[in-house]
């Protein structure tokens, strides 16, 4: 694999200088600020994440005040009471998505983030603490634990909150490839530790976040 001095040299000369590349990179949030969000944004995001999944985004967005009214403004401890009859009875409201397993996900990830609370005392917490340098290990926890978390969905949860994570997109993936790191996405416990030992490296020698490392490497696929 190349190293972090090629991957800044390739990017700078793409944008023609280091203020027009760092004008396209994004800055994660800190552990403190990770802290701060409470349960309920943690699980709306986690909510918006899910239904965003196979569907236009915008769709989505659209209909989330309304997501935020009848899951009673995603407070867990509300949640996580919904029986299967309150979810078959948001089925019939067209303000909302109508995908029953999409919404049978949301009171239980609400129990995923109590248990974390309960555990460590706040889901924000959690998130916080878990190191970047194992970042895919996050990824695994919230997809065994969590409901409708799998493929993307856990790393794009994490970026949408702030948590510094790379995210194996379609160009990132590719980039990867050409530096013979994987072969293919990432989904093996080898091909991950192979991925996450890659970014650790650059990590290492740039100091740069991962969600910046990440984007830099995707600007490296030529279209």
């Amino acid at each position: 694999m190349r190293d972090y001095k090629w991957l800044n040299e390739y990017c700078l000369n793409r944008f023609g200088s280091a203020a027009k590349l760092e004008a396209h990179l994004p800055t994660p949030k800190t552990a403190a600020q990770l802290r701060k969000i409470s349960d309920d944004r943690y699980l709306s995001t986690l909510a918006l994440r899910v239904f965003r999944a196979g569907l236009k985004h915008s769709v989505v967005d659209a209909k989330w005040p309304a997501f935020e009214q009848v899951f009673f403004g995603f407070d867990p401890e509300k949640v996580v009471l919904m029986g299967a009859e309150h979810l078959e009875r948001l089925m019939q409201d067209t303000r909302i998505i109508r995908h029953l397993g999409k919404l049978k996900s949301v009171p239980r990830n609400a129990q995923m983030i109590l248990d974390i609370e309960q555990e460590k005392g706040s889901f924000g917490a959690f998130v916080a603490d878990w190191p970047v340098t194992d970042i895919v290990g996050l990824w695994k926890y919230l997809s065994k634990h969590g409901h409708q978390l799998g493929g993307l969905s856990a790393p794009r949860f994490l970026r949408m909150v702030g948590k510094d994570t790379f995210v194996p997109s379609d160009d990132v993936v590719a980039a990867l490839n050409a530096q013979k790191i994987v072969d293919r996405a990432p989904t093996s416990l080898r091909d991950l530790a192979a991925v996450q030992g890659a970014f650790n490296q650059w990590h290492a020698e740039s100091g740069r976040p991962m969600c910046q490392l990440s984007m830099m490497l995707a600007y490296t696929v030529n279209h």
